[in-house]
């Protein structure tokens, strides 16, 4: 064994340096599912700044120190309350904010989001087949996020209300954008501070992985807040 130790030292050290940066600074997340549409598509591989809010101990998810605060509109990996799955999705409300949901509207410190039509289009959803889709620029309160997409599914027996909710010290209230279609905060409760894992930033590569896998090359290097 200390000889194969000796002969592979320098592959041995490599895979250290990665775990620690991956586990630290930097991680890449495959999208698996539809949950994030249209701003997010199956076979996209995101960036994710593991630093954006915490230093966590190399190797361990043992935080160390904040660095920042997750703002409304953030897009985040984190592990689910549930079941401790990996999960991405939108900061809609931070610790503090009122949030509430009526037939599709958010409501956030009692001022209601904005909506503009930005299109319709089609979507396979399991089951039920395909399905009209409809997407929305949505505009949360004054002085939040910047605009984004958001995709409605209007045919999916979905949640779309909520009573208000006061979101507690560290936790974070998180949506899907893709609304109809999404195991989010409705379905796996808030998100409490300690589980995320870091803020994605944009799309490294992209893969029609449905179809023919080709490469989707003009999503390479996608800001994922660009202009929506």
């Amino acid at each position: 064994m200390q000889g194969w130790i000796r002969a592979n030292k320098g592959f041995l050290l490599f895979l250290t340096l990665f775990g620690i940066f991956r586990t630290a600074v930097a991680d890449w997340n495959p999208i698996p599912s539809a949950s994030m549409h249209p701003n997010l598509l199956e076979g996209d591989v995101v960036l994710v700044n593991r630093l954006a809010y915490n230093v966590k101990l190399p190797l361990t998810d043992i935080v160390l120190g904040h660095t920042g605060e997750p703002q409304r509109g953030d897009i985040v990996t984190f592990s689910s309350p549930q079941d401790g799955t990996r999960l991405i999705k939108r900061v809609i409300a931070v610790p503090g904010d009122r949030v509430e949901m009526r037939d599709e509207q958010l409501i956030i410190n009692g001022q209601p989001s904005s909506y503009a039509l930005l299109g319709d289009g089609r979507e396979t959803v399991g089951a039920a087949g395909t399905l009209r889709t409809v997407q929305l620029r949505e505009t949360m309160a004054a002085g939040a996020a910047a605009p984004h997409a958001i995709q409605l599914l209007p045919q999916v027996n979905a949640r779309r209300n909520f009573a208000p909710v006061t979101v507690p010290p560290d936790q974070y209230m998180m949506l899907g954008d893709n609304r109809d279609n999404s195991a989010d905060s409705r379905y796996i409760g808030l998100v409490p501070r300690a589980l995320l894992i870091g803020r994605a930033v944009r799309v490294l590569a992209s893969a029609d992985i449905q179809g023919n896998w080709h490469p989707r090359t003009e999503r390479f290097g996608m800001d994922l807040y660009g202009p929506q």
